[in-house]
């Protein structure tokens, strides 16, 4: 049961991953959604560079801002005494980073997609901003919610470059199941690989059915 370890970290990683881009990630995509600012453009421009940039492109910059000598890794190394690169801490942030736009986008399109009348008629009654949200927004959006939160934990299941670039290759903390593939099939461990490589085939293939499942519930008529 070598695969044990790799499974459980990246498990731990994109749950981690997903919980902190859903709560930062719905401000984001609320005020992408209602925003009529000049910002909004650059804004949702650099949410979605990890759409476009190669991931090893994205986790040398990472590299270089959670190493030692970088603006980000500096100051937590003065806070906390220990190494953002090849951490798990560091995983954490380039997963975030690198999973942002799957989780924004479909946030903010379950945003734009709410009558705004709905939202006009509970403040007309007295209720404010945030209980609206509540009680009307998150209702409203919970498909979204369930989108974005799929393909979040999905994207950072199933990333690479980014990890291997900022976390690099370190039993039980930064080895996760997708660098064990890579790592086992540098040293010809074939059965190994093939097992792993199966367990995220059979993820991805259930993270499909479960989106185009929602996709088709939110089409068919009411």
């Amino acid at each position: 049961m070598e695969f044990l370890s790799p499974l459980w970290l990246t498990l731990k990683l994109a749950t981690i991953t997903t919980l902190v881009l859903i709560l930062l990630g719905t401000p984001l995509a609320w005020w992408l959604a209602n925003t009529r600012s000049v910002l909004k453009a650059p804004v949702e421009a650099i949410t979605a560079l990890p759409l476009v940039l190669p991931p090893t492109v994205l986790g040398f910059y990472l590299l270089i801002l959670l190493g030692p000598h970088g603006a980000v890794g500096s100051w937590w190394a003065s806070v906390s005494g220990e190494s953002l690169s090849f951490s798990f801490a560091g995983l954490v942030i380039a997963s975030c980073v690198y999973s942002l736009p799957f989780v924004v986008q479909p946030l903010q399109s379950a945003f734009e997609g709410i009558n705004t009348a709905l939202i006009k008629s509970a403040q007309t009654l007295g209720a404010r901003m945030l209980d609206t949200f509540y009680t009307v927004v998150l209702p409203l959006s919970g498909r979204g919610f369930l989108t974005a939160s799929v393909l979040g934990f999905a994207h950072t299941v199933g990333e690479f470059g980014v990890v291997l670039m900022v976390g690099g290759n370190i039993s039980s903390e930064t080895r996760v199941i997708s660098i064990a593939i890579y790592d086992h099939v540098e040293t010809m461990e074939y059965a190994i690989a093939h097992q792993l490589s199966l367990i995220l085939v059979v993820f991805s293939f259930l993270v499909l059915i479960l989106l185009y499942g929602v996709r088709n519930q939110r089409r068919s008529p009411i």
